[in-house]
């Protein structure tokens, strides 16, 4: 099978070159190989490539800077996965495109998840942007998968996991105040290139929900990973309110995998377990890369 994946050089990206790569020829563009808001750009480049299935990882995703820079960001999360959809319909390809949980508004009580039929209603640019995007797909072409996650972290690119590395490292002394109010399922993005693997294998279509099992808050992530590397560190837990930020953040970002468990095919584990497998596999890594 022929695979292209745009945004291949950030963490999901990778990840999906090193899931898909092995047993299919891959394609892998990053930002400078193909700028995905670019309409001519993107037709030329997939008909030259001609691929059975495309990859969208590709996407405006700072949640604060989007606020700043609404029109880029629309750009890239909704002109660039419609035009991606565009030459996917020409092609008869097959398009993942990768979404998110700020399509919600998180006030659903913390006990329950958000399932693919519950109704958006996002908070930020970047939430309305990422639903755009998701409609702009939608409305090309029904040959899709559209993939909601959410809290993602991978060995290559910035991320929570390695800010919170960077600042215990930087003076372990030093008091971090970390959200401990608003609740989610920290993804680890190997793993979530795997289930993106599954879902092809499977021939599935339509709006899958795909994070890690359990939730937890960012105050207890970030003391979580942060004991598993053997790094000191005090951590004070403190409110959304206390940490204000340019973007709203949905308190609830809990997202229930429920298309993916009726179809029996969610190999998404819990939290912890990804949390501690990453940093056992990678900890010599990040910590050079913090110590840079």
């Amino acid at each position: 099978m022929k695979i292209m994946i745009t945004g291949a050089g950030g963490q999901l990206g990778q990840d999906c070159l090193q899931v898909f790569g092995a047993a299919h020829q891959v394609r892998a563009l990053g930002h400078r190989e193909l700028d995905i808001t670019r309409q001519a750009r993107v037709a030329e480049t997939v008909e030259n490539i001609r691929p059975d299935l495309i990859i969208n990882c590709a996407a405006h995703t700072g949640v604060d800077a989007c606020e700043a820079e609404e029109a880029l960001a629309r750009e890239l999360n909704v002109s660039g996965p419609r035009f991606l959809a565009e030459s996917a319909a020409r092609r008869g390809s097959l398009l993942v495109h990768i979404s998110t949980d700020y399509v919600f508004d998180g006030q659903k009580p913390i006990s329950e998840g958000y399932a693919e039929t519950d109704e958006p209603g996002p908070l930020s640019v970047y939430g309305k942007t990422k639903l755009a995007g998701e409609k702009a797909v939608g409305e090309v072409t029904e040959n899709h998968i559209i993939l909601r996650t959410a809290w993602l972290y991978g060995i290559k690119g910035h991320n929570f996991l390695k800010t919170m590395l960077r600042l215990a490292c930087a003076d372990p002394a030093r008091e971090l105040k970390v959200v401990n109010d608003q609740f989610g399922s920290p993804t680890w993005s190997y793993r979530l290139a795997q289930q993106i693997k599954k879902l092809v294998d499977k021939d599935a279509r339509g709006i899958y929900h795909a994070t890690a099992e359990g939730v937890c808050t960012w105050y207890e992530l970030a003391g979580f990973f942060l004991e598993n590397m053997n790094v000191a560190h005090r951590l004070v837990p403190c409110t959304s309110e206390e940490f204000p930020t340019a973007a709203v953040r949905p308190r609830n970002s809990i997202l229930e995998n429920r298309r993916l468990k009726e179809a029996d095919i969610n190999i998404m584990t819990p939290w912890q377990d990804d949390v501690a497998q990453y940093a056992a596999q990678f900890s010599g890594q990040l910590l050079q890369e913090v110590a840079r």
